[in-house]
């Protein structure tokens, strides 16, 4: 039987340092957790950003659209929209958000949070908005980041059948000999086809008037009727009544003749050089966006765009398919605002 230390005052002392025995085991588990919990982190640092990659999307995707349902925009970012679904995996949910000349869509796409789950589908309006409206709740460059150009609708100049103008140079020349007297139609004040005729006026020097209708199909239908004597439109909406007879296309609006209307010549070609306006569409994110998912997006749209279906598809409903990086769509935009821009301050047009 063991004594008990004592210490100086009587007192039974307990052992300074445990036995050995018993400190062994104990050491050994707490550094077993501590070894593990190392691990973890190490693990944790090494495959956390690709775990994160890896995870967009997991949840639906909003997809923006400026304008009413029915229109061009919502056809193609519906059809857009469904493939891209496919190709990501989750949802891709359209969203008509119309109103004030398509501002009221981009704002919100602008303020949403830049995460990759909303995306917008803008049109000219982006870049001609900054100059025609004297305020906006955003700012058309640096409230975005460009994914890609996705599309584009090729305008043409249209007369009635029942104009004896038979050519660009000859609607000019007339012009030019009755200034004031010739009046075009558009789809409202500060739209992209109302801006193409401003942008003739410059290049031609003529003096037309202007008379705004509510859409560009109001407006056709109005020179059909005899109200106005020209307007330019979209090829979608004015292909039937062109192999009817019942409109005469001057020049078409583009850099090369359509193959639907190889007998459309060209604005150059009519007498009239840069007089390239075609409606062209683009998917934006907000800007802050993370540029792995930007390059995501524009891979598979650029996939999307290129396919066989979805090239027939958007060729049928009049749209030419198109294709750019990102840095291409944004130098685009820049050009495109500065264009519009001086169109618009010749023009002397305002919207509050």
């Amino acid at each position: 039987m063991k004594e008990k230390v004592m210490s100086g005052r009587g007192e039974a002392r307990q052992e300074v340092c445990p036995r050995k025995g018993r400190l062994v085991p104990a050491a050994r588990k707490v550094a077993a957790v501590f070894a593990v919990f190392a691990l973890a982190i190490l693990l944790t640092a090494i495959t956390a950003a690709p775990l994160c990659a890896q995870a967009y999307p997991n949840k639906p995707i909003r997809f923006i659209f400026p304008f009413p349902p029915g229109g061009p925009t919502d056809i193609l970012g519906r059809l857009l929209g469904q493939k891209l679904a496919d190709r990501l995996g989750q949802p891709v949910v359209p969203e008509n958000k119309p109103g004030a000349g398509a501002n009221i869509g981009l704002e919100i796409g602008a303020k949403a949070k830049p995460d990759g789950y909303t995306i917008t589908l803008a049109s000219p309006s982006l870049a001609i908005s900054p100059t025609l409206y004297k305020k906006l709740n955003y700012d058309s460059v640096k409230d975005f980041a460009p994914i890609a150009l996705v599309a584009e609708i090729p305008n043409v100049l249209l007369v009635p059948s029942s104009s004896p103008i038979k050519t660009l140079k000859e609607l000019i020349a007339y012009a030019k000999a009755n200034p004031g007297k010739l009046n075009f139609g558009s789809g409202g004040i500060g739209t992209s086809n109302h801006l193409a005729s401003e942008l003739l006026k410059t290049l031609a020097k003529i003096n037309i008037v202007h008379v705004p209708y509510k859409g560009s199909n109001q407006a056709m239908i109005g020179m059909m009727g005899g109200e106005v004597g020209m307007v330019v439109v979209g090829i979608p909406p004015s292909q039937g009544h062109i192999k009817a007879g019942k409109v005469r296309a001057l020049a078409v609006l583009s850099e090369e003749r359509l193959p639907a209307f190889p007998g459309i010549p060209t604005a150059k070609e009519a007498g009239i050089d840069n007089f390239e306006v075609t409606t062209w569409y683009g998917i934006l994110a907000p800007a802050g966006t993370p540029r792995e998912i930007i390059t995501r997006l524009n891979a598979e749209l650029t996939k999307i765009v290129a396919s066989a279906d979805i090239k027939e598809k958007m060729q049928a409903a009049g749209f030419e398919p198109m294709t750019s990086s990102p840095e291409k769509f944004a130098a685009f935009v820049k050009t495109e605002i500065v264009r519009w821009g001086n169109v618009i301050k010749d023009a002397n047009i305002s919207i509050e």
